[in-house]
């Protein structure tokens, strides 16, 4: 059996096909999805999304959504997604350090919400490169 996924950023279909699994990160931990789950909306949070297609593992950096789950339809409305082989590893792990910096020099409120968000965004484009 197979899951039919089907990621749609603001402006554009990011994925649209049949995978066998797919792992990801919610507001409160990684999930796993395979086919026949029960259905299910959730938030997610910034983080790597895992999708297995033919024994292979891909993945793809989420900016924050929702997913829905349904009869084997999984639908994830994103704000931004980023698949690994479109991140350049180079720009990834300079922002990421970038992002580092600038949330231990953040002060005040505002400002370190705004960081720590930059922060889990770089992480997640690293990871996504990273994670095998």
């Amino acid at each position: 059996m197979m899951l039919n996924l089907r990621v749609m950023a603001p402006n554009r279909i990011v994925w649209n096909s049949e995978v066998r699994e797919i792992i990801l990160s919610t507001n409160s931990g990684q999930i796993g999805i395979l086919p026949n789950h029960a259905p299910l909306l959730t938030a997610l949070d910034i983080g790597v999304m895992r999708i297995r297609v033919n024994g292979q593992w891909s993945n793809m950096a989420l900016m924050g959504g929702f997913a829905t789950i349904d009869n084997d339809q999984v639908t994830v409305l994103v704000n931004e997604a980023e698949g690994a082989i479109d991140i350049n590893p180079e720009e990834a792990r300079d922002t990421f350090q970038k992002a580092q910096t600038g949330l231990a020099r953040a002060k005040g409120k505002k400002e370190t919400i705004g960081a720590n968000l930059a922060f889990k965004r770089a992480k997640a484009r690293l990871e996504a490169i990273n994670t095998n």
